[in-house]
């Protein structure tokens, strides 16, 4: 077959989900749905922190952080889901997969960086309680999102770049519904190799360190709480940690099976279907699992509603 440089490529095509017509309004409205779900949840969440005085904590600071990125998130692959399937066309134009490469990425890394601070955070509240005002200053906070920021960019531009310099075919169809990295590696005419090895080697890196620090976190955690003489009080320090655990859980676990999905199963549909889990789910659970599992959030959205009630 004949092979171009990806420079001069200018379309690819997305297959998505499902070709089926019949499943294309169910998909539509399903996609809608969540779409709107999560970024109602997450901006109820980031509003009832900025209203509550009481809510302008370091671990909180984080989570209107974390609701930030998850909008940003989801917001680079479902609008365009819409749109394609609106419109019945699939086509995405090599500068926009780049442009969504990149975005996917910095928003993933966002939310992979935001995690580690609020574990460390929680690691400080419950291994050092007497000094957490000190250490948790509102200047550490503001650098520690600030460093997410500038890693989850450069994490971006490394997948970007590596996407770059791909040479593919006259034509290309994604067997997903975005642009995602390792399926364009596999799509590449040429020798890509070398492609494979940065993009382990930086998933090993930007990956490796965030979890590396989260497991060490919560292994002083459950250690100084075991501690704890009353089991009312280990109670109480575990459920300061409960909404963070699960949100870890879910992240990392739906990512681990999109890997896993990718790596054994051979249809790329079944892991377009887990990626689905991946990008969409994720982002849309997160403010119920801090809602309702946490009084603070609560009595802030009530408050929240009650002021808006009266307007």
């Amino acid at each position: 077959m004949e092979s171009q440089n990806a420079t001069h490529f200018t379309e690819f095509l997305l297959l998505g989900l499902s070709d089926d017509p019949e499943l294309q309004l169910p998909l539509f409205g399903m996609f809608l749905s969540i779409y709107l779900v999560t970024v109602l949840g997450n901006l109820l969440i980031i509003l009832a922190v900025s209203s509550d005085n009481h809510l302008h904590t370091p671990m909180y600071f984080f989570l209107s952080n974390l609701s930030l990125a998850d909008i940003g998130f989801t917001s680079t692959t479902v609008p365009k889901i819409l749109n394609d399937i609106h419109t019945h066309l699939k086509i995405i134009s090599y500068v926009e997969c780049l442009a969504q490469l990149s975005l996917f990425n910095f928003f993933g890394c966002m939310d992979n960086m935001l995690l580690t601070a609020m574990a460390y955070d929680r690691f400080v509240a419950i291994c050092h309680p007497l000094h957490y005002s000190v250490i948790m200053n509102p200047r550490l906070c503001g650098l520690l999102v600030l460093a997410s920021f500038f890693v989850s960019l450069l994490y971006a531009q490394f997948h970007c770049l590596i996407a770059s310099q791909l040479t593919f075919c006259t034509y290309v169809e994604i067997p997903s519904f975005f642009c995602d990295p390792p399926q364009l590696i596999k799509l590449a005419c040429s020798d890509t190799s070398i492609n494979t090895i940065l993009l382990n080697c930086i998933g090993a890196i930007f990956g490796g360190f965030p979890v590396s620090w989260i497991l060490y976190s919560y292994t002083r955690i459950v250690s100084s709480i075991l501690r704890v003489p009353s089991s009312g009080g280990r109670y109480k320090a575990f459920s300061t940690c409960g909404s963070h655990l699960s949100v870890i859980c879910l992240f990392y676990g739906t990512g681990l099976g999109v890997f896993l999905s990718s790596g054994v199963s051979h249809s790329p549909r079944s892991s377009a279907v887990a990626s689905v889990i991946y990008t969409m789910a994720t982002p849309m659970l997160n403010p119920f699992i801090y809602s309702l599992r946490n009084r603070d959030i609560k009595r802030a959205l009530q408050k929240l509603f009650r002021r808006t009630a009266y307007i």
